[in-house]
Parts: C-alpha cells; structure tokens; sequence
C-alpha cells in the first residue's frame, strides 16, 4: 500500500467534520488552530457558536480515521502518525 501525506488544511477539514458531526453543525461553521506541545504533543482547539472546545491526539487521530474512510476511501484502521514539519506545519503520514 502505497503511503499518503495528509497537510494541515487536510488535517483541519477532517477535524471539522468530525467536530461538526458530534456538534450537529456544518463543517463551515467549525474554526480549527492545530497545536503542537513538547510535553502534551499534538491537540486542537475547536470553535463552536463561540464556544471553544479542546481536542486531543487521540481526538484528531479519531477524526483523520473518519476522514480516510468517507473522503478519501482509504483504510481508516491505516497507521496514522502526526509529524510537525519545519515547512508545512501539522501534517499526517499515513502507512
């Protein structure tokens, strides 16, 4: 299988779905900041109808499952591993 690269703006779209489904909004009406912490790792912070919510690692792992399986037909059960890049910012390597 070959592997993918995810990008932040990817990564922030499946987030959204994911928030926007849990939250029964649209994905459009969803504000996401990814986040990366020496000592906590990757999170996010979700914005809601003025309402912050705070998601962690295995939140956004949580969503980029959903986001393989319906948006890019892939296996959501795939190795998923979040990278912070000196360029790109947030990214996904999936195996």
């Amino acid at each position: 299988m070959e592997k993918l690269k995810l990008s932040e703006q990817e990564i922030i779209n499946a987030v959204c779905v994911y928030i926007s489904r849990k939250k029964q909004v649209k994905p459009e009406e969803v504000e996401v900041e990814l986040m990366f912490d020496d000592d906590y790792g990757f999170s996010a912070e979700a914005f809601v109808e003025g309402r912050k919510q705070v998601l962690i690692t295995a939140n956004l792992i949580e969503a980029l499952r959903l986001w393989l399986e319906e948006y890019l037909n892939s296996d959501p059960f795939a190795g998923i591993k979040l990278v912070l890049d000196d360029d790109e910012g947030v990214i996904a390597h999936i195996n």
